[in-house]
């Protein structure tokens, strides 16, 4: 794709086998300057490691998306090493059974859960932007793009916490978009489906995915690099007039 030679991205939940480390991966493909970020720092290491082997630059960096002084160190780290910033994709969650498999419905979901489910994929993107977006207007360029959800069209029964976090990425992107689009910096969502990620396959069946394929307008369920390449799309030349969008990634599902 145009326009992403040279330049450096962040991968904030950039862990081997899910979304953030194919898009990483891809990134590097397409010339970019990397850096790998995830709470595991062994995670983005992997990651980084498989990009250099290959050929790409990339580097690895420990960071813990609800802290904001951490979230701040990691894009000071980005601009010290490559000199500038230019694709930043939000895309850290945390859906471990500890809190995804607590998030029940808005009359007994655990505050805990709550709490911890907006600090990281709210509060958590929303420091990465704080700290991002005067580079990038600086800058007069950059990319970011948020991770959203298709559970939030779907409205299920279960999971509020998760609901909700992910819908309040809507205004916060929308409104990263009117700030920074006048500068030069957009700012737009992917929001994918039921994606076979290494966590996905580790924790379903075959007859369950076989259930949802019969859901899916497309002939196969989405893969990390599905989401890999929209993001690479955004963050390019080639999508430099969409800003404040939000893109679906989910293989055409029925009930979104």
């Amino acid at each position: 794709m145009r326009g992403l030679q040279g330049k450096v991205a962040i991968i904030a939940g950039a862990a081997a086998g899910n979304i953030g480390g194919a898009t990483a991966i891809r990134l590097a493909e397409e010339g970019m300057k990397v850096v790998a970020a995830d709470l595991n720092e062994a995670n983005a290491t992997a990651v980084a490691d498989a990009i250099t082997a290959a050929g790409g630059t990339a580097v690895a960096k420990g960071f813990d998306i609800t802290d904001e002084l951490s979230y701040k160190e990691l894009i000071d780290f980005t601009v010290e090493r490559f000199g500038g910033l230019h694709g930043l994709y939000n895309v850290a969650a945390d859906l471990s059974a500890r809190t995804l498999g607590r998030d029940g419905d808005v009359t007994s979901v655990p505050l805990d859960v709550w709490d911890h489910t907006i600090a990281v994929t709210l509060t958590g993107y929303m420091y990465g932007i704080r700290h991002a977006l005067p580079i990038m207007m600086g800058q007069g360029t950059g990319s970011i793009v948020n991770t959203m959800s298709s559970a939030v069209w779907m409205g299920e029964d279960v999971r509020v916490a998760y609901q909700a976090a992910k819908s309040g990425l809507v205004g916060l992107t929308r409104h990263t978009a009117t700030v920074g689009g006048k500068r030069g910096v957009r700012a737009n969502l992917v929001s994918p489906g039921v994606i076979l990620t290494g966590a996905a396959l580790a924790s379903t069946d075959e007859k369950f995915r076989e259930e949802i394929l019969a859901t899916v307008r497309s002939p196969r369920l989405g893969v990390p690099e599905d989401l890999a390449g929209t993001v690479a799309f955004l963050f390019s030349d080639d999508g430099a007039y969409v800003n404040g969008q939000s893109f679906l990634v989910d293989g055409g599902a029925n009930f979104t």
